[in-house]
């Protein structure tokens, strides 16, 4: 088969489009035929991408985490999915991934693909939705009539962070830049902040929830922001150590875990139009390196896609 591999660590530069053995599912696995998987631009820079889960190194690793396909065939032990079920998952880490024409599923991961959405569109969803889904409802515990300041809001986890939280019922403001103002308002912010004039935290105050996808000073400045006994939850990077639990703050990093179940219930948002996946720009497989580079210095609105099948 055609995928797409890493002959180093580094950048796009050491993405390689070449002939590789088509894998097999072994018990509990199923073999997707990929139609069409998303980048992840740091991806490229996890440890996870290189070695196993057990720490040991992996040579040439088949990246990408957000896969749309058909099964292909099942592992022994595999019950509840068939051959030629439609499916889009996010793939766990310490494997090789998704930027191939056929890539190892475990059931735990996959869900079924709505039948209304096409493949790329799809692709664009699993990561991404899963860790703002995981980021509102799992860690801060997002209800209705809250207010919410997602940072980041107009890249691949904001979109559907805003779309979430609108649905969800919560106040929804943001920090972007002017050009996405009416992009974010259409996707149901109810505040946009334009970084480039204002700084938020002479705009907004006592809200509950932040979602953080930028880090860096966006991360330090927040802090002031949060209502005591709010939520801070980041995906970038830890708090300063001056900061944390600063304030009654409660304060959570995590990182993004596959989940079928979650997947059913985006999948059924998905379904019903209260949320919606969001593709930038869409690339042929053997076009990684450049998707990988678009979207370095694009600053894209949502995903990036690679067309497989």
């Amino acid at each position: 088969m055609k995928a797409i591999r890493m002959h180093g660590r580094g950048g796009p530069d050491q993405l390689v489009y070449e002939e590789v053995l088509k894998p097999h599912p072994g018990p509990g696995e199923l073999l997707v035929r990929v139609e069409a998987a998303a980048i992840i631009v740091s991806e490229l820079s996890w440890d996870e991408t290189y070695q196993t889960t057990a720490g040991a190194p992996r040579p040439f690793p088949i990246p990408g985490r957000d896969l749309s396909g058909v099964v292909a065939e099942v592992g022994a032990d595999v019950t509840d999915i068939a051959v030629g079920q439609a499916v889009y998952a996010m793939l766990g880490y310490g494997r090789d991934g998704a930027q191939a024409e056929y890539a190892i599923v475990l059931p735990s991961e996959a869900a079924p693909k709505p039948p209304t959405l096409d493949d790329v569109l799809m692709a664009a969803v699993p990561l991404s939705a899963l860790t703002a889904w995981q980021a509102l409802f799992i860690h801060a515990k997002l209800s209705k009539g809250q207010r919410v300041l997602i940072h980041g809001a107009s890249g691949g986890v904001g979109t559907y962070a805003v779309q979430l939280a609108r649905w969800a019922g919560a106040h929804v403001i943001t920090t972007a830049s002017l050009r996405n103002a009416d992009f974010l308002r259409d996707l149901g912010a109810d505040q946009i902040i334009d970084y480039s004039t204002k700084r938020f935290e002479d705009v907004v105050r006592d809200v509950d929830v932040i979602f953080d996808l930028v880090g860096g000073d966006t991360l330090a400045r927040s802090w002031q922001v949060v209502r005591p006994g709010g939520v801070l939850v980041s995906v970038v990077s830890q708090p300063p150590a001056a900061l944390a639990g600063n304030s009654g703050v409660r304060f959570v990093y995590f990182i993004v875990e596959p989940s079928s179940q979650q997947l059913r219930q985006i999948g059924g948002l998905l379904e019903s139009g209260d949320v919606r996946p969001i593709v930038d720009h869409v690339f042929p497989l053997d076009q990684a390196r450049s998707a990988y580079e678009a979207a370095i210095v694009g600053h894209p609105k949502g995903k990036i896609v690679l067309s497989i099948g």
